[in-house]
């Protein structure tokens, strides 16, 4: 079974930058379909960006869209999740998430099987 952890995360002022690292293991990292979600304390988990299993295409969440940007190494097995211009209200833990099965609502958390932990990012004003 995949495992996915999540690095990265931390305190942040406005305006700053972070970049989230999600390393997979026990599984063909190409083989899968990857995304971010983000969840505060008190909301559902939303969907933050997602990527094709060859890199060729990536989504955003309209509230990320010019700030994030969201790649693959498929050679380190690694996703990552740069995050520019931050602000308070991208403060959430953030989760890296895993499909192998053809997917088609990458918006949906409940399309994915495979999750890890989560990695803090709190933004200051």
């Amino acid at each position: 079974q995949v495992h996915l952890v999540e690095s990265g995360g931390g305190l942040v002022q406005t305006g700053g930058s972070l970049r989230l690292s999600c390393a997979v293991s026990r599984g063909t990292f190409g083989d899968y379909h990857m995304s971010w979600f983000r969840q505060a304390p008190g909301n559902a988990r939303e969907f933050v960006a997602s990527i094709a299993r060859s890199g060729g295409s990536t989504y955003y969440a309209d509230s990320v869209k010019g700030r994030f940007t969201l790649s693959r190494d498929n050679a380190k097995d690694t996703l990552y999740l740069q995050m520019n211009s931050l602000k308070p209200e991208d403060t959430a833990v953030y989760y890296c998430a895993a499909e192998e099965m053809p997917i088609v609502y990458y918006t949906d958390a409940k399309a994915y099987d495979y999750w890890g932990r989560g990695t803090q990012v709190t933004v200051s004003s």
